[in-house]
Order: C-alpha cells, then structure tokens, then sequence
C-alpha cells in the first residue's frame, strides 16, 4: 500500500517537472553562466538541469587523452593544465575569490593521479573515463555558483544514475534500472532543483561510460522520459531551429514547429541542432522538446511534438562535413547484392563508422561515411575481400523539400560524385571547399 503511495506523490510531484539543457557554448564563460541563473530564476517550476563540459573542454581533454595514450606523461600534464587554467580563470571571475577554486582543485588532482597510472591500454574505455570529468567539473561550478547567488540545489553524479551497457563511447542506456536510480536520487519533494552531467553514465562494474559526442541532448531526453517531465528545454546559441546552420547559408529561417518524424529524418541527415538519439525517449511519452535562444530567453524558439498545424514549408539545408566516399567491389567478381551486403556493413558496424549515404550497382557499392580514428582498420579489413577505392574531404549536402532553384544555388560549382533524388529529398556528396 505504501509503495503505491509513494508512486502516487511522486507523479503528482512530477507534473510540473521540466528539464533544461545547457550545451558547452551556454557556459563556456562566466557571462553564459550568469545568463544561466536569471533564466533559472524566472522558472517556477521544478527543475532537472542538464549541463555539458564548459566550450571545448571535452576537445582539450581529448589531447590529454592522446598525450596519455602514447605514454607522453608531460605533455598530458601541460594540456592538463591549459584545461584547469581556463576553468579558474571562469571561477576566479564568477566568485571574485581564488579561495574559490577549492571547489574544482580536487577532481583535477583525480585527473592527475589518473594520469599518473602510466599509459592507457584501451583507448575507448579510457577515453570515458578520462573525458567524463568535463561535465563533472562544469557542474560541480555552477552548482555552487547557484548556491551563491541564493538558488538551492542538489548536484547529483550521473555516473552513478544512469545504468549503460559496456559499449565504450556509444553506450546504451539501460532504461529501467537507470529510472530505479534517478527517481529515488531527484526527489523534488525535497529540493526544488537538481543538477546533472549531460553525455555520462556507468556500466554495472562502476566504469565511466559516454553517450556518443553531444550526447548531452540525449541524457536530457533520457531524464525526461524517466522522470515523466512536462517539456524538455535545450538551450542554444541560435535562435531555434533553423532550416540551414547560419554559418554556411545565408539567409536562414526559422521553423516554429516540427513533428517528431520531421525531428528524426533531419538528425538522421546530420542536423547539429539535434542529437540523433535525443527524440525516441520523447516522443514515446509525447514530451514536448523547445529549442530555445540562450541569449533571447524571452524569445520564441522551436517546439518538437506529436503533430503540428504548421508542416514545414521551407526547403530545409544540411551539410555534414569530412566524409568519405568508399566504393567496394568483391574481389571475385560476384554480385554484390548477395552475401557482399552483409559482409560489408557487418566490418562498418563493426568499426563503428557512421553511415550517412549507400548507393549500390550490381558489382560494386559506394558508401559514405564519417571520417574517424577507426577509418584504418575498416579499410584494411574490407581489402580482405574487396577491392576498395576511397575519396576524402567529402562533403554531404541534404535538401529535403529540394527544388531546382534551391539545388542550383547550393552545388552550382561543386564537383558531385554521387548524387541521389526523392520527390521531397536531394543528397549530394561533394568534395569539400578549402577552410
């Protein structure tokens, strides 16, 4: 009877939940995280806030990282400590007292007693363990600069809520036992606000484990799901979602409202705005997703939902940078529609390239895929088999609500070396331009 007791409160407690993501670009300064406390302090709701490392944390500590890889304790130290530089120079300037630095000195002495261990045997598990610190340091500040400023809080280790598999660098979550964990842990009966790493979790031995890079988007998805939010908010430096990143196209617009179906097919192609993996949590609740303008917090932003009386109407751009164009052919002249397919994406899987263009003929098959550190070994496993031909510096552009003006506009110039047509739906894979 208790128990069906304690549920009840629980979800009568979590209906006015919602969840705020803030992204590296939020609060890589103390100015963002300043920002931070007068859009949490004009919420009345309950609060789960979800935070990334500070700016390009997670790059810097990817260079300690390959500095610990190959054994060059120095220079993991020195890139370590351009790392601890940048987040005192943030503190020293949000408490205005280097007494303050007390508050992150003892996860970069965890840093580098770690480092001290020698040299990383498994690039993938060490690589979570190591960069997972980036979101633990940033919230562990913000945490107490809320404090500070009088917004009471509770900072909880996400790698002790959210339960993942074993899958270093891509984990999966595991749903039910990490729901067990956060909701007893996010108990808003007795605090109004709690603060957790985006991007992190731990698989059952206790070992670090990340979501995939801008992860984050998805532990905020993850919690909301899990602790049956009202919406989820991401905060961004854009204005919401735009039907092309306003760095490469000129003259963007806005899109106000899109469904989940529209949400997914443009992550698929490569959106940034959006993570991926960020909308199946929230759209098997039927939880709202806002993106919403960090610097315009009054502003209208975007919502992601189930349906909307506004479809998208305006061609919508996406360019996903540093691809390659692989092209296979069986090394025995077979057709490569039979068992070929198989064997070709089980070494891609396998190698974990992402996917992001197949085009197929019946004695070879051209795909392309992310650039990465796994590269390598993929190709030289497929020549086992195959005879493989491969271009770099790709570029993949997707118009989906193409038209021949828009097409025109966007590869007039540009050499295509694989192109492909829907009713609704142009992809072109193109070299790149020069930086």
């Amino acid at each position: 009877m208790s128990y069906i007791f304690n549920i009840t409160i629980y979800l009568l407690a979590a209906l006015d939940m919602k969840i705020y993501k803030f992204g590296g670009a939020s609060v890589r300064s103390a100015e963002g995280i300043r920002n931070i406390v007068n859009i949490v302090s004009a919420e009345p709701d309950d609060l789960f806030i979800v935070i990334s490392a500070m700016g390009k944390v997670t790059n810097a500590l990817e260079s300690v990282l390959e500095h610990f890889m190959k054994a060059d304790r120095a220079s993991a130290l020195k890139k370590l400590e351009e790392v601890e530089t940048y987040h005192y120079g943030i503190i020293d300037e949000l408490f205005g007292d280097k007494a303050q630095r007390s508050v992150a000195a003892p996860l970069f002495e965890e840093i580098r007693d770690y480092l001290s261990t020698g040299v990383g045997d498994d690039y993938d598990r060490c690589y979570d363990r190591l960069v997972s610190y980036g979101e633990i340091i940033s919230t562990t500040i913000i945490s107490a600069y809320l404090k500070q400023q009088g917004i009471e809080n509770v900072w909880l280790d996400m790698r002790k809520l959210i339960q993942t598999d074993s899958n270093f660098r891509e984990a999966t979550v595991r749903m039910e036992e990490s729901q067990k964990h956060l909701r007893q842990a996010a108990d808003f009966s007795k605090s109004r606000i709690y603060i957790g790493q985006g991007f992190i979790g731990a698989n059952h031995q206790g070992d670090p484990t990340t979501l995939g890079r801008e992860g984050s988007d998805y532990t905020a998805a993850v919690a909301g799901n899990l602790l049956d939010a009202e919406s989820v908010t991401i905060w961004k430096d854009v204005p919401g979602i735009l039907n092309a990143d306003p760095r490469i196209f000129a003259d963007t617009v806005l899109i106000p409202e899109l469904t989940y179906l529209d949400a997914v097919e443009l992550a698929y192609s490569g959106a940034q705005i959006i993570h991926p993996k960020t909308i199946k949590p929230l759209e098997n609740k039927e939880i709202p997703l806002y993106v919403r303008p960090f610097g315009n917090p009054q502003g209208r932003g975007s919502v992601i939902k189930a349906t909307t009386d506004r479809p998208v109407n305006t061609p919508v751009l996406i360019l996903r940078k540093n691809q390659v164009l692989l092209t296979l052919r069986p090394r025995d002249f077979s057709f490569v529609m039979e068992e070929s397919l198989s064997k070709i994406f089980n070494i891609i899987n396998k190698h974990r390239l992402k996917v992001s263009l197949i085009q197929s003929s019946a004695i070879s098959i051209s795909v392309s895929v992310d650039n990465s550190r796994y590269l390598p070994g993929a190709l030289d496993e497929l020549g086992n088999e195959f005879k493989v031909s491969y271009n770099t510096g790709m570029e993949l552009l997707t118009i989906r609500g193409i038209n021949p003006e828009v097409e025109q506009k966007t590869t007039e110039g540009r050499e295509i070396l694989l192109a492909q047509r829907t009713r609704r739906i142009g992809r072109f894979l193109m070299k790149g331009l020069p930086e």
